[in-house]
């Protein structure tokens, strides 16, 4: 039995609350985290100092410029880590991480969670095996009305860019699935909400492998269109099973999630739908992940660890500074 501690009881840190204490092959020793009005029956600690129990492994889910901080901190006490998305608040934080938990000699796993989802392996698979040949284009949406309430005097009022909190992951997918990316373009939305913060905008992007693609991203904007409800893996967004990605490639094209495959020739012969059979999650890839957090912790390579980790942040952070270079503009 694996004793696990978590660090942040926000949104995510509760799910990992919750995924810990059903495990059958863990057990949580508890949850660290000052503020004593989170609703839980985890043992409480206010900070990871305070925890003097043995630990041997932690799922750090605090805002993300805490997290070199608390992995440091872990490392130092030889526990094994989880730290959630992105992994640092900066490519320096984490270069410092990544010494610190090779120093320690730790394992680390970072929480690009969509990596164990069934359809997300499927189409790295399908992609792999040219099922729609070379890969050419790709266009991803992730359009989701965030409530007035998550922005309400906390880090995320001036600081939460949807970029770093939800393209991070759109990024880490695509890093999955097609390849690494070598260079990134961005234009800035307007304001609706009045904030200085970025809240939309359009991202080009090319990839080493010659494909080049869009993504398009708000949190002002209620749509049926994000990997979150297209999967309905999170219980706080809700599902609409539509599809988010489309991908084109030399024989065909895929949209995701729905898996929908089509093969074709030319502009003279419509494309045709070819069947896919799909495989659905046994249970919720945050479960799988913690899985894996165990076997790693017995040895297992980590499916992302900082240093995988750390090239979504450097295109995540590459496109922050463009969005932040350019004016913000007001309804």
């Amino acid at each position: 039995m694996k004793r696990l501690l978590v660090v942040g009881g926000g949104l995510i840190g509760i799910r990992h609350v919750h995924a810990a204490q059903a495990h059958p092959d863990c057990v949580l020793v508890g949850l660290a985290d000052p503020d004593r009005s989170i609703n839980t029956d985890a043992p409480r600690f206010d900070a990871m100092e305070d925890v003097d129990c043995p630990v041997d492994g932690v799922i750090i889910a605090t805002p993300t410029h805490l997290h070199t901080a608390h992995g440091i901190q872990a490392a130092e006490r030889g526990w094994h880590m989880l730290i959630e998305k992105p992994v640092a608040g900066t490519i320096e934080d984490a270069n410092l991480l990544g010494q610190a938990v090779a120093s320690a000699q730790v394992s680390s796993l970072v929480g690009h969670h969509r990596r164990y989802h069934n359809l997300v392996q499927h189409l790295k698979s399908v992609l792999a095996d040219e099922r729609i040949g070379q890969v050419i284009t790709v266009s991803l949406i992730w359009a989701m009305r965030k409530p007035d309430a998550y922005f309400d005097q906390n880090w995320r009022t001036s600081g939460g860019s949807p970029v770093m909190i939800n393209l991070v992951h759109d990024i880490d997918l695509l890093r999955f699935v097609i390849g690494e990316i070598s260079d990134v373009a961005a234009l800035r939305g307007s304001s609706v909400r009045g904030s200085t913060r970025v809240e939309s905008g359009a991202v080009a992007l090319a990839f080493e492998c010659g494909a080049t693609g869009t993504i398009s991203f708000a949190d002002t904007a209620p749509s049926p269109w994000g990997f979150e409800a297209g999967i309905g893996e999170n219980p706080n967004i809700g599902t609409t099973g539509q599809d988010m990605m489309w991908i084109t490639g030399t024989k065909g094209a895929i949209s995701f999630p729905s898996m929908t495959l089509w093969h074709g020739e030319d502009w003279g012969i419509p494309a045709q739908q070819i069947p896919l059979e799909l495989t659905s999650n046994p249970g919720r890839p945050l479960d799988a992940q913690l899985d894996h957090f165990l076997a790693v912790m017995d040895g297992a390579d980590p499916l992302t660890d900082v240093a995988d980790a750390a090239q979504t942040l450097a295109v995540a952070m590459k496109i922050e500074q463009e969005l932040a270079a350019q004016k913000n503009r007001r309804m």
